[in-house]
């Protein structure tokens, strides 16, 4: 099991956390997401380390940003 955390900006509701779990959680291989909305840090389980690319897209298909 790997687990990496990622920030993400731009959410302020419990309606963008579910919009970033669900997103990142479709992901071959996610087990887990975890989202703390007041830091924005995203924690993420996963069978294997996620590529960045991957986990940014998703996080833009939510309508978000993970930060650089």
């Amino acid at each position: 099991m790997a687990t990496q955390t990622y920030t993400v900006t731009g959410m302020t509701c419990s309606h963008c956390v579910t919009s970033v779990s669900t997103e990142i959680g479709q992901l071959p291989g996610v087990s887990a997401v975890q989202v703390d909305l007041p830091s924005g840090a995203v924690t993420v389980t996963s069978d294997q380390p996620l590529d960045q690319a991957a986990v940014a897209a998703a996080v833009d298909e939510a309508g978000y940003e993970l930060a650089r």
